[in-house]
């Protein structure tokens, strides 16, 4: 029986294959349609860059100076809010139980420095008088007891002990009366100016405590800057916020005026001298560019900055630096949100 050659046939099989493979894959595939055309300039000479939409008074992120737990939230994403009306409160129950203690402190300066300016109470006086009248009669009977020994012409009926002894109750009888009457004098002239003095220090003292403490509850309380719409809330009842920064990583809401829109254009660096101030301008909306809008020239930011937002072309480097033109429009004219990006054509000088 004639063996087959099997490995020379399969051989063949592997060449023809790999004829087939090479003859077919040189066949030229028609490019896959874009979804949506791109967007065109109107213009001769353009510059185009990368718009974003924001409020006409920029992002304007909202947080608390103090920190603690948000006890409720007051408005809703969409709102309307006009400048200085509640957004959130903070809870404020250890600051109120403060400010119940501070209360009371002021209400105790205040007592005790009207009664030291009410001084003399009508009531203590006649007790001092009696006690200058019970002073002045034992004074004047030492006096008489006195001149009663130093009448005697006869040295031997009186001994000079006793006569002393007269002379010392008669001084101490003085300076009880002397005593009594600056007493009475003291009580007569009220409380001393500087002890007044002191008592209306220590309750103003008592009242800026309160005030800072009001001060304090009112910061609990995060009201609007400006008339603006809500556009974002990142906090809710219950959750811990913290203190804002300033930088805005710990913001709780972001407001702005929606009413007008603006488009921040970035322009790359090696295109900022074609850009001329109040130069026309469209914009575009990705993916419909056949909603379109006419721009108002709003200013040109002169400092170029890092490029943040890329668009993944090629052609961008992460190193690129932009010129930010600023334009409006009125949302009426092109449904478009804050924070959307949109494609700007501007009117461009010529390059040299």
């Amino acid at each position: 029986m004639t063996r087959v050659p099997v490995l020379p046939l399969l051989a063949i099989a592997g060449v023809v294959a790999a004829a087939y493979v090479v003859a077919t894959s040189g066949t030229n595939l028609l490019p896959a349609a874009p979804l949506t055309a791109p967007a065109q300039t109107p213009f001769l000479r353009t510059v185009a860059g990368a718009g974003l939409v924001e409020p006409s008074t920029r992002p304007i992120a909202v947080g608390t100076p103090i920190a603690g737990v948000v006890a409720e939230v007051l408005v809703a994403v969409g709102d309307r809010v006009q400048a200085g009306q509640p957004l959130l409160r903070v809870d404020d129950r250890a600051l109120r139980a403060e400010l119940a203690v501070r209360q009371a402190a002021e209400r105790a300066a205040a007592a005790h420095t009207a009664r030291l300016a009410a001084a003399p109470r009508p009531e203590t006086l006649p007790p001092a008088r009696a006690r200058v009248a019970e002073a002045q009669a034992r004074r004047d009977e030492a006096a008489l007891l006195v001149r009663n020994l130093e009448a005697v012409t006869d040295p031997r009926a009186v001994r000079q002990e006793d006569l002393q002894q007269r002379r010392s109750h008669l001084a101490a009888a003085d300076a009880q009366l002397a005593a009594a009457q600056a007493e009475l004098d003291l009580l007569r002239a009220g409380t001393w100016a500087p002890d007044l003095a002191a008592a209306a220090a220590a309750q103003a003292a008592a009242e800026a405590s309160v005030a800072q403490t009001l001060a304090e509850l009112e910061r609990l309380i995060v009201r609007a800057p400006r008339a603006a719409t809500v556009l974002q809330i990142d906090v809710r009842a219950g959750e811990h916020a913290q203190a804002s920064s300033g930088a805005g990583g710990d913001r709780l809401l972001l407001l702005g005026d929606v009413d007008v829109l603006h488009v921040r254009v970035d322009v790359d660096e090696h295109d900022a001298f074609r850009v001329r101030p109040g130069a026309r301008a469209v914009a575009s909306m990705r993916g419909a560019p056949d909603r379109r809008v006419d721009l108002r020239f709003v200013h040109i930011e002169p400092f170029v900055v890092p490029k943040k937002s890329l668009t993944g072309s090629s052609f961008e480097r992460v190193d690129t630096r932009v010129l930010q033109v600023v334009y409006a429009f009125d949302p009426k004219a092109l449904a478009a949100y804050a924070g959307q990006q949109l494609d700007v054509f501007i009117e461009a000088e010529a390059s040299r």
